[in-house]
């Protein structure tokens, strides 16, 4: 009986071990309760933090202008742009959203040759991933004015929570 108990007590001193071990470990990653964004029209879903539980999209528009148009007078394209808005924000307490612009891979095969541009930045928007019909970008300086919560915004993205689909 004395030989049962202390194999007993043996295995459960090797397993807490092991399990302080790993909690200590950088390389060990604990998974989070994610919560996921699906937009099945341009063929994505995003992945979230639980603490954006309660999150709100809305689809603005992103306009490109041709290159000899500086002030923006004449439009030579246009396209969507998903913002997933942190569920904090408020009209007195704007946080950093997550935009995410869409562009068909013409669109983004003329950009990149610089048909046209978007805005002031001297920099194009940049890719964050690609299905077989839209190339999903984050604008140039979209977190310039540093806004509550770019920090978290930052972190998010280095995790690649966009992943694509075919759109139906």
């Amino acid at each position: 009986m004395k030989m049962k108990l202390m194999i007993v007590v043996v295995v459960i001193a090797v397993l807490v071990g092991a399990f302080v071990f790993m909690s200590g470990s950088k390389d060990v990653v604990i998974p989070m309760d994610e919560i996921v964004y699906v937009n099945n029209d341009y063929g994505f879903s995003f992945t979230l933090p639980e603490s954006w539980e309660g999150y709100s999209v809305t689809i603005d528009k992103w306009t490109g202008n041709a290159p000899d148009d500086q002030l923006g007078d004449t439009a030579f394209t246009d396209g969507p742009v998903v913002s997933i808005h942190n569920p904090l924000w408020t009209s007195e307490n704007t946080y950093q959203d997550i935009p995410i612009m869409v562009f068909t891979i013409a669109q983004w095969d003329e950009l990149s040759a610089g048909k046209f541009h978007i805005g002031a930045a001297p920099m194009n928007p940049s890719e964050l991933s690609r299905n077989s019909v839209y190339v999903f970008a984050l604008p140039a300086r979209y977190n310039y004015s540093f806004p509550i919560g770019y920090e978290e915004v930052e972190e998010i993205l280095k995790l690649n929570p966009i992943k694509v689909f075919t759109p139906e």
